[in-house]
Protein backbone atom coordinates (compact mmCIF):
# COMPACT_ATOMS: atom_id res chain seq x y z
CA UNK A 1 0.00 0.00 0.00
CA UNK A 2 2.28 2.83 -1.30
CA UNK A 3 0.87 6.42 -1.65
CA UNK A 4 2.60 9.44 -3.63
CA UNK A 5 4.61 11.01 -1.42
CA UNK A 6 3.51 14.30 -2.56
CA UNK A 7 -0.23 14.00 -1.77
CA UNK A 8 0.42 13.35 1.64
CA UNK A 9 2.31 16.32 1.74
CA UNK A 10 -0.47 17.83 -0.06
CA UNK A 11 -2.85 16.81 2.63
CA UNK A 12 -0.47 18.17 5.95
CA UNK A 13 -0.06 21.56 3.79
CA UNK A 14 -4.09 21.74 3.49
CA UNK A 15 -4.32 20.85 7.41
CA UNK A 16 -2.09 23.52 7.90
CA UNK A 17 -3.56 26.10 5.84
CA UNK A 18 -6.39 25.40 7.53
CA UNK A 19 -5.87 25.32 11.00
CA UNK A 20 -4.18 28.90 10.13
CA UNK A 21 -7.28 30.10 8.65
CA UNK A 22 -9.21 29.28 11.58
CA UNK A 23 -6.63 30.73 14.11
CA UNK A 24 -6.68 34.04 11.69
CA UNK A 25 -10.61 34.24 11.91
CA UNK A 26 -11.49 33.03 15.15
CA UNK A 27 -12.64 36.26 17.50
CA UNK A 28 -9.99 37.76 19.43
CA UNK A 29 -10.69 38.01 22.97
CA UNK A 30 -10.34 41.50 23.82
CA UNK A 31 -8.13 42.45 27.71
CA UNK A 32 -9.33 44.70 30.21
CA UNK A 33 -7.20 48.14 30.27
CA UNK A 34 -5.94 47.71 33.93
CA UNK A 35 -4.86 51.21 35.39
CA UNK A 36 -2.84 52.55 37.87
CA UNK A 37 -3.97 55.49 40.16
CA UNK A 38 -1.70 57.97 38.18
CA UNK A 39 -2.50 56.31 35.03
CA UNK A 40 -6.36 56.85 35.71
CA UNK A 41 -5.82 60.35 36.98
CA UNK A 42 -4.44 61.37 33.65
CA UNK A 43 -6.60 59.37 31.54
CA UNK A 44 -9.75 60.72 33.04
CA UNK A 45 -8.44 64.57 33.61
CA UNK A 46 -8.69 64.68 37.59
CA UNK A 47 -5.92 64.40 40.38
CA UNK A 48 -4.55 61.26 41.70
CA UNK A 49 -6.11 62.56 44.28
CA UNK A 50 -9.06 62.30 43.36
CA UNK A 51 -9.35 58.95 42.46
CA UNK A 52 -7.46 57.86 45.41
CA UNK A 53 -11.03 59.67 47.47
CA UNK A 54 -12.99 57.64 45.37
CA UNK A 55 -11.66 54.70 46.13
CA UNK A 56 -11.49 55.35 50.00
CA UNK A 57 -15.60 56.44 49.21
CA UNK A 58 -15.76 52.56 47.72
CA UNK A 59 -16.98 54.82 44.22
CA UNK A 60 -14.24 52.94 42.76
CA UNK A 61 -13.01 49.28 43.46
CA UNK A 62 -9.68 48.92 43.20
CA UNK A 63 -7.46 46.07 44.17
CA UNK A 64 -4.26 46.43 46.10
CA UNK A 65 -0.68 44.20 44.78
CA UNK A 66 1.96 45.32 47.33
CA UNK A 67 2.04 49.13 47.35
CA UNK A 68 0.62 49.31 43.87
CA UNK A 69 -2.85 50.30 43.56
CA UNK A 70 -4.79 48.82 40.40
CA UNK A 71 -8.12 49.67 38.87
CA UNK A 72 -9.75 47.97 35.88
CA UNK A 73 -11.24 49.93 33.46
CA UNK A 74 -14.49 48.71 33.83
CA UNK A 75 -14.71 48.96 37.43
CA UNK A 76 -13.94 52.52 36.93
CA UNK A 77 -16.80 52.95 34.33
CA UNK A 78 -19.02 51.33 37.12
CA UNK A 79 -17.97 54.01 39.63
CA UNK A 80 -18.05 56.77 36.89
CA UNK A 81 -21.39 56.12 36.50
CA UNK A 82 -22.22 56.44 40.61
CA UNK A 83 -20.15 59.87 40.27
CA UNK A 84 -22.16 61.31 37.68
CA UNK A 85 -25.69 60.12 39.29
CA UNK A 86 -24.25 61.25 42.93
CA UNK A 87 -23.23 64.89 40.89
CA UNK A 88 -26.86 65.36 39.17
CA UNK A 89 -28.85 64.20 42.62
CA UNK A 90 -27.93 67.40 44.43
Amino acid sequence: MSSNPFETIDQRLSNIENLLLDIKHSPKEETEKIFSVKELADYAGVSELSIRNYISEGKIQAERIGRKILIRQSQFEKGLEEVKSLKYKR
